[in-house]
């Protein structure tokens, strides 16, 4: 799968906590509903898009369906974290999940791929596309580094 297309999959909350979730082992949809304090279709359609995404493998044990890891995808988007010298773990510790969503916002704002490529800020301007553009790329960066770094260590390649 592209990055890309894993950037967009792990774009959602919902997904993200079922892979958070999952990281402490197999679980059948039942025990995602319970932890997860949502519904039973809801867990399974965002179920549906990270198998198709193949961020999780399903196999059937009787009448239950159990949902089960699989970072391989998520080693595309640690290469490309990696590509801007960002450590998954220093960014994870910087943030904590008690913090509001505009103070993350406006952190991430910070990361704007301009910053980042030109190795300092750039003079203020007004909002354009590409700012607003390079917030969302902060953005998902920022949460697909604290995915990978509460992520277990299956042998990932350095």
């Amino acid at each position: 799968m592209v990055t890309d297309d894993v950037f967009a999959v792990i774009a959602e909350a919902t997904r993200r906590d079922i892979l958070v979730s999952l990281r402490s082992g197999d679980k059948a949809v039942g025990e995602l509903v319970a932890e997860l304090d949502a519904s039973q279709p809801t867990i399974s359609k965002h179920l549906k898009v990270l198998r198709e995404a193949d961020l999780v493998s399903m196999r059937a044990q009787g009448q239950k369906r159990y949902y089960t890891l699989n970072t391989a995808p998520l080693e595309g988007v640690a290469e490309w974290l990696g590509a801007f010298s960002v450590a998954a773990g220093e960014l994870a510790r910087q943030l904590t999940p008690a913090e509001p969503a505009d103070v993350l916002a406006r952190d991430n704002a910070e990361l704007s791929p301009a910053v980042v490529l030109s190795g300092g800020p750039q003079p203020a301007t007004d909002d354009t596309v590409p700012q607003q553009i390079g917030r969302t790329v902060g953005r998902a960066a920022t949460k697909a580094a604290d995915l990978l770094a509460n992520l277990p260590k299956f042998g990932r390649k350095k």
